[in-house]
Formats: structure tokens, sequence, C-alpha cells
């Protein structure tokens, strides 16, 4: 039979669904892949199902109904600063995961190079790939995740047609600062080069930091094309409803890539997700309480399990480093955390160019309930 195609054999599975399955086949608690375990707002589901009785249930116009890029382009327009016309510069795509893949094939011709951190979400070195780009990698160094300037400009200097930036950033839970993205954009602006963002975290903060649209720096709204979803904000990971902004001409070349790789996201999906796009300003200062809170409770285990880890400024991810243990697998160690202790986290190799085996990643977007169970199975390690 004829070979499947090459690009294939450049990147496996994913290394975090993978680490959900061994979780459900052990009965571990799943603190690997990123999704909670309870229920969007109370607005949400009501309108979710009176969406499920009346619709609509046929398909959505392409680039998203109407209602919905209304409603978002003013919740957009409110926290960025930015004028965002809902007719042109929306396209509503199946979750971040498909925006960022019409991002690159937007942005991206064959043989391009593309600049990514490092460590980095794994979904972007694949979509580099799919879209015959080559990334350039620049290190973010553990443990607080900081680039080097020089490194960055070096990187610039091998003619990159875009940069991905996650903020903030999956796995590392940093939070560039304002000083940062300036570096950045300024490098974007003297080599040309669009910068892809990846912002589905943009609402989950810790004081003392706060963030900042790339696209609301100055000059930076036409090189931007902003990738985002409403999974972590309203806890629908399962509702696969993303989204990307960007200048009208790179929108009209985005809706050609997203038409002919989905044709459109649910429609009563989208009909229910405007209730959420109008909860009021308050509902985001207890999201980011709530989270705040979960990240406290879940940290009190690893420092009573005597862990050392990196505090997340944003996200709710925690990278922890396993160095003591004496293992050179990550992967063996998390597939025996997870079948001996009963917690599943993400090897961090998964997400480095570098060779890093000492870390391993857990997220605590769980009820109290599930942390604590977690936790105390935790405390095991120091036994």
């Amino acid at each position: 039979m004829p070979k499947t195609s090459h690009r294939t054999n450049t990147f496996g599975e994913s290394v975090i669904r993978r680490m959900t399955r061994y979780a459900a086949v052990h009965g571990a608690i799943n603190l690997s892949q990123g999704f909670p375990d309870f229920d969007p707002p109370e607005a949400l589901l009501q309108a979710a199902e009176h969406a499920g009785r009346h619709g609509p249930h046929q398909y959505a116009v392409t680039w998203g109904a109407p209602n919905f890029r209304q409603a978002l382009a003013r919740k957009q327009s409110r926290f960025t600063g930015l004028a965002i016309d809902p007719d042109a510069h929306l396209v509503v795509t199946c979750g971040s995961t498909e925006a960022m893949m019409v991002a690159m094939m937007t942005a991206c011709n064959p043989g391009d190079k593309v600049i990514v951190f490092s460590p980095f979400y794994e979904n972007y070195v694949a979509d580099a790939i799919l879209s015959g780009a080559e990334p350039i990698y620049v290190s973010l160094r553990p443990p607080e995740f900081a680039f080097d300037p020089e490194e960055l400009r070096r990187a610039f200097a091998l003619g990159p047609k875009a940069l991905i930036l996650c903020n903030p950033s999956n796995p590392s839970g940093k939070v560039f600062t304002r000083e940062e993205l300036l570096f950045i954009a300024q490098l974007a602006v003297q080599h040309d080069v669009f910068v892809i963002t990846d912002e589905v975290y943009e609402h989950i903060l810790y004081a003392p930091h706060e963030h900042v649209y790339f696209a609301s720096l100055p000059g930076m709204f036409e090189r931007t094309i902003t990738c985002s979803s409403l999974s972590k904000t309203y806890s629908i990971t399962g509702w696969r409803l993303g989204y990307v902004i960007a200048s009208p001409e790179v929108i009209n070349s985005a809706r050609k890539v997203h038409d002919f790789l989905t044709v459109g996201a649910a429609a009563p999906l989208q009909e229910a997700a405007v209730a959420g796009l109008e909860l009021p300003a308050s509902y985001y200062g207890e999201l980011r309480d709530v989270y705040a809170e979960k990240r406290a409770l879940f940290l009190s285990f690893l420092d009573a399990a005597g862990l050392r880890y990196t505090r997340p400024q944003g996200a709710y991810y925690v990278m922890v480093d396993i160095a003591e243990f004496g293992w050179d697998d990550d992967t063996a160690f998390c597939e025996w955390l997870a079948r001996e202790v009963g917690v599943a986290a993400v090897p961090g190799s998964s997400f480095f160019r570098e060779p890093v085996r000492h870390l391993i990643r857990f997220h605590f977007a769980k009820q109290r309930q599930t942390l604590e169970a977690a936790g105390q199975r935790m405390l095991k390690l120091r036994r």
C-alpha cells in the first residue's frame, strides 16, 4: 500500500492526551490535561439548554454567527482597548487549536521559519510542521523562564516569518512583562515579522501580574494574529469555541483557511456562549480569585511534600522539579506517579526542545476536593 505523508513522521501523538488515557486506565487523578472538573457559569448552562431545544441547529455563517461575533467584539474591545470590528477583525474557529492552525497557515508559506519559545505548548511545533514551516527555538530559562535578548535577536536575524507567543504561558505559568513584549515588538517591526499570540489564559493571572495584549502595543495590531478561545475563561473546553482576531487583510485570508478546514464552529454552542460573553466585569475578578485559591491550595500540598517548583504567575499549571528522585526518564516517572501514587502529570520533556528531563507539569483547574485528594496522594512521595 502507499505510504502516508512524511510530515507525520516528524512529530508524535499528544503526550498530554496520552497521559489522560493512562490516568483513566490506572484510576489516577488527572492533573495532566488542563480541563476543569466543575461546571460552567449557570448563565451558560441555561443558555445551552435553551439552544439545545430551540436552536439554531444548522450551519452558522462560516466565520461565526453575527450575534456571537458582536458579543465577542464588545468583550474583547473592552479588555484590549482596541476597536474590534465583528465583521472585519474576527474569525470564529473550532477552539484555539484550530485558531492556531488557521493563523499558521495564513501567515506562513512552506519553507518559512517560525520562532517558538521553549518550553512550548506541544501543538505549536506540530502546527509549524503541518504548515511546512521550520521552527526556530529560543529558550525560556527555568526557573524564571526569561529569555536572553541576544538569543532572541539572533533568532530574528535568521529571517523568520512569524513568532509564536503564548501569554500567559503554558506550561510554565510565565506572564510576559510589558518590557519583554515591547522588546519583541521592536524586533518584529525591525524584521517585518508576524506575531501569533495564544492568549487563552488572558483572565487567569495572579497578583501583581497583569496581562498585556500584544495587539494593543503601539503599532502592533497590523502584524499581530491573536488566537484565543472561551474554553478556559468559562470552563467549557468541550464546546470548542475559539477565534482569531487580526487586521482585515489577514482576516480575509484566515477566513478562507478556516472555511476549508472546518466550515464552522457549532451553531447552537455559539448561540449559548453569547451569555458568557455578556457576563459582567465582576465575573473576571471572581475568576481570578477562584484560581488564586486553587493555586494556593495546590502549592501548599507541594510544599508539604517538599517538592520544588516554579510559582506560576498566570494560567493554571505548575512545573515541578523531580531531580531529587533520581529518575533520568521523566515519562517513566510520570507513568510511575500515575500508577503507584495515583496522580497524573505531564513529562516536561514534551514541552522542551532542550534535553530537559527533570521537570513535570501539573494543572490545578479542579474542585477543592479533587485537589485535596491529589494533594494527600502526593504526600506519599515523602514516604
